[in-house]
């Protein structure tokens, strides 16, 4: 015979209602941690990530990928973007490396132009040397004037004895026939600037009107630009004069001889490359 179903107390719940009931809390409340675990403070985290950015260095090309979570989430799936880091990486060391080797090519060249600039120049001073050289022959100042030549300069170099008495800058007479062919030659051969330096050598002077070598050196120089200003066509913007006084001796200053060499007027003609 079958058996009937009890009934349920009055007033209360069948047994397994608890139990379905505490279940269902159970599966409330687990759903609703995912939930909050699965909630980010974007703000936040950005702030966290540009911290460790700039801290360390490691989030450089795959801040989206950690800002799309997928690298907490599945690491795995990040390989490929932490490959590509890496090759970033080498590239930007290899770049480093071209750019010095670009820089080395680059003063490789410069260098390289430089010399051929500066060769060019000598070459060009030797043949305009040369030309100055047998315009002072012709001229009979060859006991006179003295020519050499450099990669900047061709320099006329002129004893102060020729030119000046003991302790003056006053321009003897017997020089201003040197200084008139001395101009013709630069008004013939001068494209570029021209410079006069006077030259003293070591030994005191002793003079109410210039108190030093320095001084005198700079009166003597100052003398030819003027005579070379007002007796040639020569223009006064390329003229250059300067004092050297005893600094730049070309003899020994012990002995007579050498002090006479270093009493001297010197006129270089520079190369136009010279600017």
């Amino acid at each position: 015979m079958a058996r009937r179903k009890e009934d349920p107390p009055a007033g209360g719940n069948a047994p397994w209602m608890n139990t379905f009931a505490d279940l269902m809390n159970l599966l409330l409340c687990f759903f609703v941690m995912l939930f909050a675990m699965s909630t980010t403070d974007t703000e936040k985290y950005n702030e966290m990530v540009a911290a460790m950015n700039n801290t360390f260095s490691i989030f450089d090309g795959g801040a989206t990928a950690l800002e799309n979570g997928n690298l907490i989430s599945n690491g795995v799936s990040q390989l490929t973007q932490l490959d590509e880091y890496m090759n970033s990486t080498g590239r930007a060391a290899e770049g480093q490396d071209n750019d010095q080797q670009f820089d080395e090519t680059v003063g490789s060249s410069v260098q390289e132009l430089a010399q051929e600039l500066d060769e060019q120049m000598l070459f060009q001073n030797e043949e305009l040397s040369e030309s100055i050289e047998e315009a002072v022959n012709e001229s009979r100042l060859a006991d006179q004037v003295e020519v050499s030549f450099s990669a900047q300069y061709v320099q006329l170099t002129m004893k102060g004895a020729l030119l000046f008495d003991s302790g003056s800058a006053e321009l003897r007479g017997e020089a201003l026939e040197v200084l008139d062919n001395v101009g013709s030659i630069l008004e013939r051969y001068s494209s570029g600037t021209i410079e006069i330096e006077g030259h003293t050598d070591n030994v005191p002077i002793s003079s109410a009107r210039y108190a030093d070598n320095e001084e005198l050196s700079s009166a003597r120089a100052l003398s030819v630009f003027h005579y070379l200003v007002d007796h040639t066509s020569l223009d006064p913007t390329r003229l250059k004069h300067a004092g050297m006084g005893e600094r730049m001796p070309i003899a020994d200053n012990s002995t007579e001889e050498g002090r006479s060499r270093n009493r001297r007027v010197e006129i270089r003609i520079y190369n136009p490359a010279m600017g």
